[in-house]
Order: C-alpha cells, then sequence, then structure tokens
C-alpha cells in the first residue's frame, strides 16, 4: 500500500482557495459527518492544492468543496444507511448548494486525481481501519495474507515497509 502524505501545508498561492473550501467542508462535517471527516476532507483538500497545477485553482469553491467530501464519503460508504453517519448523495448535495450532477461530477474528477478507491486504505476513516480488509492484505512469499493474523516480528517489518496501517495492539 502506497502511502500518501496526510498534511494539511499547501503552496501559498492556494492557502486562500484552501481555506475557503475547508471552511465550508468544515461546516458541513460538523452539522452532518464527524471529525474523523472533516480531518480527512482537510487532508484531501490539502493534497489537491498541492497537485501542479492544482485542479481547484478553477471553478467554485461550493462544487469542489462538495465534490471532496462526495468523494471521501464515497471511499468510506457515507450514503449506505447502514453506517454512522450516513446521508444520501443529494443531502449531502444540498448541504452544499450544489446540485447532484455536479457534486458527482467533481467528487469523480477528486477520486481520479487522487486515485482512491471504495475502502482505499490512504483515505478511510481511523474508525473504519480496523475492519478494512484492504489496510492488512499483503503478499508473503505468493499469498495473500491477513497481516493480523501474522506474527508480531512479521507485522514490524510490514508497518516498517509501510504495508500496513500499524501494527495491531499498539
Amino acid at each position: 500500500m502506497a502511502k500518501v502524505k496526510k498534511s494539511e501545508t499547501v503552496p501559498k498561492a492556494m492557502q486562500v482557495t484552501y481555506d475557503k473550501i475547508v471552511a465550508i467542508t468544515d461546516s458541513v462535517a460538523q452539522k452532518y459527518l464527524n471529525e474523523e471527516y472533516g480531518q480527512l476532507i482537510r487532508y484531501a483538500t490539502a493534497a489537491l492544492c498541492r497537485k501542479r497545477p492544482s485542479p481547484l485553482g478553477k471553478g467554485r469553491v461550493n462544487s469542489w468543496a462538495c465534490g471532496i467530501t462526495y468523494a471521501i464519503g464515497s471511499v468510506n460508504f457515507l450514503f449506505d444507511r447502514s453506517q454512522e453517519p450516513s446521508m444520501s448523495a443529494t443531502d449531502l448535495c444540498v448541504a452544499f448548494g450544489v446540485s447532484k450532477a455536479t457534486g458527482s461530477s467533481k467528487s469523480k474528477e477528486v477520486r481520479d486525481i487522487l486515485k482512491t478507491y471504495q475502502l482505499d486504505p490512504n483515505w478511510c476513516l481511523p474508525s473504519k481501519m480496523d475492519d478494512n480488509l484492504r489496510a492488512w492484505l499483503i503478499t508473503v512469499d505468493g499469498f495473500m495474507v491477513d497481516a493480523r493474523n501474522l506474527p508480531r516480528e512479521l507485522q514490524e517489518v510490514a508497518y516498517e515497509k509501510g504495508l500496513i496501517p500499524y501494527v495491531p495492539g499498539e
């Protein structure tokens, strides 16, 4: 698993755009989601700001704010009613004041740029990491194994190599 740099650092030229988007996403996350979502959305926004050229330099900030939140929500099954928190894609887009088509389109753009997918360990909510099999599957001698079932010494090596998110039990 290639680790994504998790940082809120952005180039000076993108700071104002970052601040505008984050003000909107933090408000929506606080009202409808939770702090975990808020933090991942800030990281994703910063990652997009660091792209050269940044896609966030063009377009409406509300559209980007919705697209980023929609993309992180897609990774974490936000639209599945059995999850907590959850909300429909339509309700999410309404919260940002954009159409569902715009939210979905910007989300696709964000997912493509950040190369995310459902249960992506790089963009998974920390509270869901224990249950995310994709974060724990590694190849050992040509066989796929769940790293949580390996001896601790091998787990430590896998962690040092960036193959698993943490050593279980620590």
